[in-house]
């Protein structure tokens, strides 16, 4: 069992916004680090494997300020706007600063802007509310098998990419979704004619 396993068990919260039980662990986030005694660095629990005798914190001052300043810079990065976004009632980046006390982000770092992407009848991605977190990636690769999704380029210009950073418009995406709520953030959505439907209103058939 890893570390996050085991404090879940006994209902200890960590953060974290990569991980999911249902896929391999990423280790994408560093929102889940914890202090493990004898150990010079941070851990990350969800792929730190527990040993017999281990003491660990996952509350220490260094932990939080460490989740703190991890939030403050995917904030500043961020270029969503919480009050325009749908999922801002939901998103757990928005939860875990409130639960840190993170409020506007001392960073001052650039900010990734990218267009709509509406082109698919099936999924719309803002990558602007984009944080890198790969659970869409991991989503598609091992529930849905179907390997859409890959991060392209390095460094600040990385970003979650289909094939050669084509617009996403893929037949396999119909009736799928399986990524979307998979989405820690705003960055994956249904169009909304396809969301109404499902929330049994009147599908907007446009001609």
């Amino acid at each position: 069992m890893t570390i996050l396993e085991i404090a879940r068990e006994n209902n200890i919260d960590i953060p974290t916004l990569c991980h999911s039980p249902e896929f391999t662990p990423i280790g994408a986030c560093r929102m889940c680090v914890v202090e493990v005694e004898r150990s010079r660095t941070l851990v990350g629990s969800c792929h730190t494997p527990i040993e017999e005798g281990m003491v660990i914190q996952t509350h220490s001052p260094r932990v939080l300020e460490t989740r703190r300043t991890i939030v403050e810079l995917l904030l500043a990065s961020h270029s969503g706007t919480c009050y325009m976004c749908d999922k801002a009632n939901i998103c757990e980046l928005r939860a875990i600063a409130t639960d840190l006390d993170v409020g506007l982000p001392q960073f001052q770092v650039r900010k990734r802007y990218y267009p709509i992407e509406d082109d698919s009848p099936y999924i719309v991605r803002d990558l602007s509310k984009c944080i890198l977190c790969r659970r869409c990636i991991w989503a598609c690769t091992e529930v849905a098998r179907k390997n859409v999704f890959a991060v392209g380029y390095r460094g600040f210009d990385s970003k979650i990419v289909v094939d050669f950073d084509q617009p996403l418009d893929k037949e396999v995406c119909r009736d799928c979704g399986i990524c979307i709520p998979f989405c820690p953030t705003g960055a994956l959505g249904r169009p909304r004619d396809i969301a109404e439907e499902k929330e049994g209103k009147p599908l907007v058939v446009r001609g």
